[in-house]
Protein backbone atom coordinates (compact mmCIF):
# COMPACT_ATOMS: atom_id res chain seq x y z
CA UNK A 1 0.00 0.00 0.00
CA UNK A 2 1.36 2.93 -0.97
CA UNK A 3 1.33 6.62 0.61
CA UNK A 4 -1.73 8.01 -0.98
CA UNK A 5 -3.24 4.86 -0.19
CA UNK A 6 -2.22 5.33 3.44
CA UNK A 7 -3.80 8.72 3.69
CA UNK A 8 -6.89 8.06 1.32
CA UNK A 9 -8.09 5.19 3.38
CA UNK A 10 -6.89 6.31 6.89
CA UNK A 11 -10.13 6.26 7.85
CA UNK A 12 -10.56 2.72 7.89
CA UNK A 13 -7.22 1.59 8.88
CA UNK A 14 -7.82 3.62 12.34
CA UNK A 15 -10.87 0.51 13.12
CA UNK A 16 -9.23 -2.05 14.64
CA UNK A 17 -11.75 -4.37 13.03
CA UNK A 18 -10.44 -3.15 9.53
CA UNK A 19 -6.17 -1.47 9.88
CA UNK A 20 -3.69 -2.02 7.24
CA UNK A 21 -4.54 -5.94 6.35
CA UNK A 22 -8.17 -5.61 6.20
CA UNK A 23 -7.57 -2.80 3.43
CA UNK A 24 -5.31 -4.36 2.00
CA UNK A 25 -7.94 -7.37 1.55
CA UNK A 26 -10.18 -5.07 0.06
CA UNK A 27 -8.12 -3.55 -2.59
CA UNK A 28 -7.38 -7.36 -3.66
CA UNK A 29 -11.13 -8.30 -3.26
CA UNK A 30 -13.23 -8.19 -6.76
CA UNK A 31 -17.18 -7.57 -6.24
CA UNK A 32 -19.58 -8.31 -9.04
CA UNK A 33 -22.71 -5.64 -8.95
CA UNK A 34 -25.47 -6.80 -10.85
CA UNK A 35 -27.75 -3.91 -11.37
CA UNK A 36 -26.89 -0.61 -11.87
CA UNK A 37 -29.71 0.91 -10.18
CA UNK A 38 -31.51 2.13 -6.74
CA UNK A 39 -29.89 -0.20 -5.24
CA UNK A 40 -26.83 -0.71 -7.01
CA UNK A 41 -25.54 3.16 -7.18
CA UNK A 42 -24.95 3.54 -3.58
CA UNK A 43 -23.38 0.18 -3.40
CA UNK A 44 -21.11 0.83 -6.03
CA UNK A 45 -20.34 3.95 -4.83
CA UNK A 46 -19.68 3.27 -1.23
CA UNK A 47 -17.38 0.00 -2.65
CA UNK A 48 -15.22 2.31 -4.79
CA UNK A 49 -14.67 4.62 -2.08
CA UNK A 50 -13.61 1.90 0.51
CA UNK A 51 -11.32 0.70 -1.95
CA UNK A 52 -12.52 -2.39 -3.62
CA UNK A 53 -9.80 -3.23 -6.01
CA UNK A 54 -12.36 -4.44 -8.84
CA UNK A 55 -15.80 -3.60 -9.84
CA UNK A 56 -17.81 -5.21 -11.91
CA UNK A 57 -21.03 -3.89 -13.07
CA UNK A 58 -23.45 -5.38 -15.46
CA UNK A 59 -26.86 -3.83 -16.30
CA UNK A 60 -28.50 -3.89 -19.74
CA UNK A 61 -30.25 -0.62 -19.28
CA UNK A 62 -29.63 3.18 -20.35
CA UNK A 63 -30.07 5.70 -18.41
CA UNK A 64 -33.50 7.69 -18.26
CA UNK A 65 -35.28 10.65 -17.06
CA UNK A 66 -37.07 9.00 -14.07
CA UNK A 67 -34.21 7.23 -12.73
CA UNK A 68 -32.80 10.15 -11.26
CA UNK A 69 -35.01 10.94 -8.67
CA UNK A 70 -33.00 7.60 -6.92
CA UNK A 71 -30.33 6.57 -8.70
CA UNK A 72 -27.49 8.73 -7.58
CA UNK A 73 -25.00 7.46 -9.69
CA UNK A 74 -26.02 8.75 -12.78
CA UNK A 75 -25.89 12.46 -13.71
CA UNK A 76 -28.67 14.71 -15.61
CA UNK A 77 -26.40 14.62 -18.86
CA UNK A 78 -25.89 11.02 -18.59
CA UNK A 79 -29.94 10.13 -19.84
CA UNK A 80 -29.60 8.34 -23.01
CA UNK A 81 -26.51 6.36 -22.38
CA UNK A 82 -25.86 2.34 -20.96
CA UNK A 83 -26.38 2.48 -17.15
CA UNK A 84 -22.97 1.00 -16.50
CA UNK A 85 -21.03 3.63 -18.58
CA UNK A 86 -22.61 6.30 -16.87
CA UNK A 87 -21.78 4.63 -13.38
CA UNK A 88 -18.27 3.57 -14.28
CA UNK A 89 -18.01 7.53 -15.25
CA UNK A 90 -18.85 8.34 -11.45
CA UNK A 91 -16.80 5.74 -9.54
CA UNK A 92 -13.81 6.49 -11.26
CA UNK A 93 -14.38 10.23 -10.36
CA UNK A 94 -15.13 8.73 -6.76
CA UNK A 95 -11.57 6.38 -6.93
CA UNK A 96 -9.75 6.13 -10.21
CA UNK A 97 -7.59 3.25 -8.49
CA UNK A 98 -10.75 0.95 -8.75
CA UNK A 99 -10.42 -1.32 -11.69
CA UNK A 100 -14.35 -0.55 -12.97
CA UNK A 101 -15.77 -3.76 -15.82
CA UNK A 102 -18.94 -2.14 -17.19
CA UNK A 103 -21.04 -4.86 -18.86
CA UNK A 104 -24.07 -3.61 -20.59
CA UNK A 105 -25.70 -6.71 -21.36
CA UNK A 106 -28.70 -9.38 -19.95
CA UNK A 107 -27.05 -12.05 -19.03
CA UNK A 108 -28.36 -15.31 -18.96
CA UNK A 109 -27.23 -18.25 -16.62
CA UNK A 110 -23.83 -19.13 -18.42
CA UNK A 111 -22.87 -15.34 -17.73
CA UNK A 112 -23.58 -15.34 -14.69
CA UNK A 113 -22.02 -18.45 -13.76
CA UNK A 114 -18.81 -17.33 -15.10
CA UNK A 115 -19.07 -14.02 -13.73
CA UNK A 116 -19.81 -15.34 -10.51
CA UNK A 117 -16.54 -17.46 -10.57
CA UNK A 118 -14.75 -15.08 -10.88
CA UNK A 119 -15.78 -12.75 -8.38
CA UNK A 120 -15.60 -12.52 -4.28
CA UNK A 121 -18.64 -11.47 -3.52
CA UNK A 122 -21.53 -10.81 -5.18
CA UNK A 123 -24.70 -7.81 -4.81
CA UNK A 124 -27.78 -8.52 -6.05
CA UNK A 125 -29.09 -5.31 -6.76
CA UNK A 126 -31.68 -6.37 -9.46
CA UNK A 127 -35.35 -5.74 -9.62
CA UNK A 128 -37.05 -9.24 -11.12
CA UNK A 129 -37.21 -12.24 -9.69
CA UNK A 130 -36.32 -14.41 -12.34
CA UNK A 131 -32.70 -12.35 -12.41
CA UNK A 132 -32.24 -13.09 -8.66
CA UNK A 133 -33.21 -16.57 -8.68
CA UNK A 134 -31.23 -17.35 -11.47
CA UNK A 135 -27.94 -15.50 -9.48
CA UNK A 136 -29.17 -17.32 -6.42
CA UNK A 137 -27.91 -20.42 -8.46
CA UNK A 138 -25.08 -19.20 -10.12
CA UNK A 139 -24.06 -18.37 -6.45
CA UNK A 140 -24.70 -21.17 -4.64
CA UNK A 141 -23.76 -23.35 -7.80
CA UNK A 142 -20.07 -21.76 -6.79
CA UNK A 143 -20.21 -21.14 -3.25
CA UNK A 144 -20.24 -17.62 -3.18
CA UNK A 145 -21.71 -15.40 -0.63
CA UNK A 146 -24.64 -13.20 -2.13
CA UNK A 147 -25.80 -10.13 -0.48
CA UNK A 148 -29.68 -9.70 -1.83
CA UNK A 149 -30.96 -6.11 -1.46
CA UNK A 150 -35.03 -4.81 -2.36
CA UNK A 151 -36.56 -1.77 -2.00
CA UNK A 152 -39.94 -0.73 -3.52
CA UNK A 153 -42.61 1.99 -1.99
CA UNK A 154 -41.75 2.61 1.65
CA UNK A 155 -40.23 -0.87 2.17
CA UNK A 156 -37.07 -2.23 2.26
CA UNK A 157 -35.51 -5.70 2.78
CA UNK A 158 -31.34 -7.22 2.88
CA UNK A 159 -30.25 -10.38 4.07
CA UNK A 160 -26.76 -12.06 3.17
CA UNK A 161 -26.83 -15.85 1.65
CA UNK A 162 -23.37 -16.86 2.70
CA UNK A 163 -22.75 -19.91 0.12
CA UNK A 164 -19.31 -20.82 1.83
CA UNK A 165 -21.80 -22.37 4.89
CA UNK A 166 -23.70 -25.34 3.56
CA UNK A 167 -25.88 -24.58 6.52
CA UNK A 168 -27.16 -21.42 4.46
CA UNK A 169 -30.83 -20.85 3.33
CA UNK A 170 -30.61 -19.08 -0.07
CA UNK A 171 -32.89 -17.45 -1.80
CA UNK A 172 -35.41 -20.19 -3.16
CA UNK A 173 -35.97 -20.53 0.63
CA UNK A 174 -37.25 -17.27 0.85
CA UNK A 175 -39.26 -16.73 -2.38
CA UNK A 176 -39.92 -19.87 -4.11
CA UNK A 177 -40.22 -19.94 -7.75
CA UNK A 178 -44.19 -21.67 -7.53
CA UNK A 179 -45.06 -18.82 -5.13
CA UNK A 180 -46.96 -16.63 -5.50
CA UNK A 181 -45.11 -13.46 -5.61
CA UNK A 182 -45.17 -11.27 -8.49
CA UNK A 183 -41.96 -8.45 -9.56
CA UNK A 184 -43.07 -5.17 -8.25
CA UNK A 185 -41.15 -2.94 -10.17
CA UNK A 186 -40.75 0.88 -9.24
CA UNK A 187 -41.85 1.94 -13.09
CA UNK A 188 -45.31 1.02 -11.42
CA UNK A 189 -45.76 0.93 -7.95
CA UNK A 190 -42.72 3.72 -7.60
CA UNK A 191 -40.42 4.23 -4.49
CA UNK A 192 -39.30 6.43 -1.79
CA UNK A 193 -35.87 7.75 -3.13
CA UNK A 194 -34.03 7.37 0.01
CA UNK A 195 -35.09 3.68 0.25
CA UNK A 196 -33.05 2.39 -2.16
CA UNK A 197 -29.93 4.02 -0.81
CA UNK A 198 -30.78 2.94 2.75
CA UNK A 199 -30.93 -1.04 1.89
CA UNK A 200 -27.67 -0.26 -1.06
CA UNK A 201 -25.97 1.13 1.93
CA UNK A 202 -26.68 -1.69 3.56
CA UNK A 203 -25.41 -4.18 1.43
CA UNK A 204 -21.92 -2.49 0.62
CA UNK A 205 -21.66 -2.31 4.24
CA UNK A 206 -22.19 -5.99 4.45
CA UNK A 207 -20.15 -6.92 1.51
CA UNK A 208 -17.18 -4.97 3.12
CA UNK A 209 -17.63 -7.09 6.21
CA UNK A 210 -17.91 -10.25 3.98
CA UNK A 211 -14.98 -9.33 2.01
CA UNK A 212 -12.25 -8.28 5.20
CA UNK A 213 -13.92 -10.91 7.56
CA UNK A 214 -15.37 -8.84 10.99
CA UNK A 215 -18.57 -8.41 12.64
CA UNK A 216 -21.49 -10.47 12.07
CA UNK A 217 -23.35 -10.07 8.86
CA UNK A 218 -26.77 -10.62 7.96
CA UNK A 219 -26.50 -14.41 7.15
CA UNK A 220 -29.62 -16.17 8.66
CA UNK A 221 -31.19 -12.82 8.99
CA UNK A 222 -33.59 -10.86 6.53
CA UNK A 223 -33.55 -7.11 7.73
CA UNK A 224 -37.19 -5.42 7.02
CA UNK A 225 -37.52 -1.73 6.69
CA UNK A 226 -40.59 0.30 7.16
CA UNK A 227 -39.93 3.65 6.10
CA UNK A 228 -43.22 5.24 6.90
CA UNK A 229 -42.79 4.44 10.53
CA UNK A 230 -38.53 4.07 10.06
CA UNK A 231 -38.89 0.76 11.92
CA UNK A 232 -36.14 -2.06 11.49
CA UNK A 233 -37.68 -5.78 11.87
CA UNK A 234 -34.76 -8.71 12.01
CA UNK A 235 -36.38 -12.18 10.56
CA UNK A 236 -34.66 -15.48 11.20
CA UNK A 237 -34.20 -17.59 8.04
CA UNK A 238 -33.43 -20.79 7.71
CA UNK A 239 -32.43 -23.42 5.10
CA UNK A 240 -36.28 -24.89 3.78
CA UNK A 241 -34.93 -28.71 4.03
CA UNK A 242 -37.29 -29.58 0.57
CA UNK A 243 -36.14 -26.37 -1.33
CA UNK A 244 -34.76 -28.21 -4.52
CA UNK A 245 -31.98 -26.33 -4.55
CA UNK A 246 -29.77 -26.50 -1.44
CA UNK A 247 -32.32 -28.68 0.55
CA UNK A 248 -31.36 -31.61 2.49
CA UNK A 249 -31.62 -33.83 -0.86
CA UNK A 250 -30.09 -31.40 -2.66
CA UNK A 251 -27.13 -31.35 -0.59
CA UNK A 252 -26.72 -35.25 -0.04
CA UNK A 253 -26.32 -35.42 -3.88
CA UNK A 254 -23.49 -33.07 -4.62
CA UNK A 255 -21.58 -34.03 -1.18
Amino acid sequence: MNDNQLLRYSRHILLPQIGIEGQGKLLQSHALIIGAGGLGSPAAMYLAASGIGKITLCDHDMVDLTNLQRQIIHHSAAVGIPKVESAKRTLSDINPEVNVVALHERVDQDSLNRLVLESDVVLDASDNFSTRHALNRACFSNRKPLVSGAAVRFEGQVTVFDFRHRDSPCYHCLFPTDGEDEDMQCSVMGVFAPMTGIIGCTQAAEALKILIGFGETLSGRLLLLDGLTMRWRSVTLKKDPSCPLCGVKEMEQTS
